[in-house]
């Protein structure tokens, strides 16, 4: 068959919860177009449902995520870069049309994704010691302050970087044991969507990050709200939608990171958004005495 007569397979994308790749619970779609107006996709237009969905499967992962040791954690976010590198022309077409870029400047893009995970790799089984550590006490005890996992975070991700702020709102999260529940760019979700099919070959089990396309207006206010969610990262929400999630979800204490603009997300990130959701657990153990003298160790 001539190329000419070939029919154009055209791609269907798929939310990415609990390990699975459903369409929206509500059969809606939204189009989604590149930076000139041209179409190029249908996207799920995710629903309450599809969030309450994507909640019970972080949860569910929760457990098993956090128990992991951080070693496992770092190979495991090695391994998405790993797979990232081998679909990078498919990530460089998708950011470029997403962000309106060049090849040349889209391929730096995906290069720094890809160098941002494996960044964050080599964090897991280091911001402990960072964070955490011995605490002097005037006593024969041992005081021991360790880092960790919040919970289930919801992530609004960044508007304008489809790719990169996304990754770099995402594996800080998962790097320190949380399980996240994205919602993606809605003007440019098709990457974070493809980045759902990396994900799911990449050992990281099902539900550690759930990823959802469609108006954060409209989810962002139930996850806000949401009982069993326990932070909040608004990096992507704008001003007045970013004060109406902070309102909701100080009804159950969330943690909350309020948007901060940035100017590169190519920049050297640093710890914060790791720090940001860990908690600190202080641990008393009495020493003990050995032998009559009081000697202790």
């Amino acid at each position: 068959m001539s190329e000419s007569t070939r029919l154009n397979v055209f791609k269907t994308y798929k939310l990415y919860v609990g390990g699975k790749f459903p369409r929206s619970e509500s059969g809606r779609v939204y189009e989604v177009t590149d930076s000139k107006g041209k179409w190029l996709a249908n996207a799920p237009l995710s629903s309450r449902k599809d969030a309450r969905d994507a909640v019970v499967a972080a949860r569910k992962a929760f457990g098993g995520w956090s128990g992991a040791t951080a070693y496992n954690r770092g190979q495991i976010l090695y391994r998405i870069a790993e797979m990232l590198e081998g679909r990078r022309d498919q990530f460089v077409r998708e950011v470029g049309e997403a962000e309106g870029l060049s090849k040349s400047k889209a391929g730096a893009v995906v290069d720094a994704a890809i160098d941002r995970w494996v960044w964050y790799a080599g964090w897991t089984d280091k911001i402990g010691q960072v964070v955490g550590g011995a605490n002097p006490v005037a006593g024969p005890f041992f005081n021991l302050s360790t880092p960790e996992p919040t919970g289930v975070v919801t992530v609004v991700a960044p508007q304008d970087s489809s790719f990169l702020g996304l990754v770099s709102v995402i594996a800080p999260v998962i790097a320190t044991g949380n399980t996240a529940v994205v919602i993606a760019s809605e003007k440019s979700p098709l990457p974070a969507l493809s980045l759902g099919e990396v994900l799911a070959t990449s050992d990281l089990p099902g539900g550690v990050v759930n990823i959802l396309s469609g108006k954060a207006a409209e989810m962002g206010p139930h996850l806000a709200a949401h009982q069993d969610v326990n932070a909040i990262d608004l990096a992507g929400a704008d001003a007045a939608l970013a004060k109406d999630l902070e309102v909701a979800a100080a009804d159950n204490l969330k943690r909350v990171l309020r948007p901060q603009p940035v100017d590169d997300w190519a920049a050297d990130p640093g710890t914060k958004r790791m720090t940001a959701f860990l908690e600190t657990k202080t641990v008393w153990h009495p020493t003990g005495s050995l032998g009559a003298s009081g000697s202790s160790y």
